[in-house]
């Protein structure tokens, strides 16, 4: 991936950390956006400089359409190109659907859907243009399954593999592969929050016996991004240690 250019959504924590640097470690030029962790995206730009890339953090809003166009216009203008979008940002905020509030559901839809939409739709304009690109789009098992209490993450991330795999119907005369990683349970600051019981339980469903890394997460990630999955489009992808099964 040497000379490409990357853009990473919430690169700044977690498996989109994992990704950045994963990209930089193949030789690509990786831009994260954050919100508000200011200290860990320079972290990760420090990170990825080291490993030899260049590295920039964009302050947007992923649901601002304004600030995708305006992030994926920077990014080209600084490097000149475009190769790669892995749209990773994305909130929960959970409740069952009888106490679930107006404020929650829009604030997942447009954040963990509308986010993608806003990001898919700026870097498929440049991929267009110039006959390649790969996108990558974060899911979960769980907009395939699923879950008590999560009913607008499960539609938000339902909705982004039917998104994808339009795009890629869409795009893929452009040369252009649009492709869902869905993880399950995964080691990050926001598993960290779950009471024990529930993360217990989220172990007991795998047939390996264990929760992944972010690194098991991005290793995938890479792969769709590379040139080893040029005939791979319109596929969802489980990293999920056997826990949809």
């Amino acid at each position: 991936m040497k000379g490409k250019s990357a853009i990473v959504t919430g690169g700044s924590l977690g498996i989109g950390a994992a990704i950045a640097a994963g990209l930089a470690r193949q030789g690509a030029n990786v831009a994260i956006n954050y919100r508000k962790h200011d200290a860990e995206a320079k972290k990760v730009v420090a990170e990825v400089e080291k490993l030899g890339a260049r590295g920039l953090a964009v302050k947007a809003d992923v649901s601002s359409h304004r600030d995708a166009q305006a992030m994926v216009a920077e990014v080209v203008k600084a490097w000149g190109r475009l190769d790669i979008l892995v749209c990773n940002a994305g909130i929960t905020w959970d409740g069952p659907v009888w106490k679930m509030t107006e404020e929650q559901w829009d604030q997942v839809i447009n954040v963990n859907l509308k986010g993608y939409f806003n990001y898919n739709k700026a870097a498929a304009m440049v991929f267009k243009d110039q006959k390649g690109g790969k996108i990558v789009n974060i899911s979960s098992i769980n907009g395939m399954r699923g879950k008590f209490a999560q009913s607008n993450y499960a539609a938000s991330k339902g909705g982004e593999i039917a998104m994808s795999k339009s795009l890629a119907k869409e795009l893929g005369k452009f040369n252009v592969n649009v492709n869902v990683v869905a993880p399950g349970m995964v080691a990050t600051d926001m598993a960290s929050t779950i009471a024990p019981e529930f993360l217990n339980k989220a172990i007991d469903e795998t047939v390996l016996g264990r929760i992944a890394t972010p690194e098991d997460v991005a290793n995938v990630v890479l792969f769709l991004c590379s040139d080893l999955s040029r005939h791979v489009t319109g596929e969802v992808i489980k990293v999920d240690g056997g826990q949809y099964i």
